[in-house]
């Protein structure tokens, strides 16, 4: 239970230096099975653009699904009118599926 929480306060001090910035968040979840991505406000109070493993098409569970994730999120996201993101892990470390769906967001488009 330790680990879940040191992961939760590394994001709760993340997203309050995001808040502060002022622009569009891209949120990353990762289970087990899935990754989930969605891209916020710059308050927090509205998903502007969402993708996942679950979707059809993207349904894998290694780099290669990360990677699909991160540029559907991109095409999603520029589809609503947003080019730039503060990039929010949620705690992860900033590797493995993790990196792979950022970098497949940068290269489809989205600037962090």
């Amino acid at each position: 239970m330790e680990k879940k929480i040191a992961r939760l306060r590394r994001a709760k001090s993340t997203r309050l230096h995001i808040r502060t910035l002022g622009v569009a968040r891209l949120s990353v979840l990762r289970t087990g099975q899935h990754l989930y991505a969605q891209v916020f406000t710059a308050d927090g109070s509205k998903v502007l653009a969402s993708a996942s493993t679950l979707e059809s098409g993207l349904k894998s569970k290694n780099l290669d699904a990360a990677a699909k994730v991160g540029k559907a999120i991109a095409e999603k996201a520029r589809a609503a009118g947003i080019e730039s993101v503060a990039f929010d892990r949620s705690g992860y470390r900033y590797h493995g599926r993790i990196k792979a769906l950022a970098d497949a967001a940068r290269e489809g488009g989205l600037q962090f």
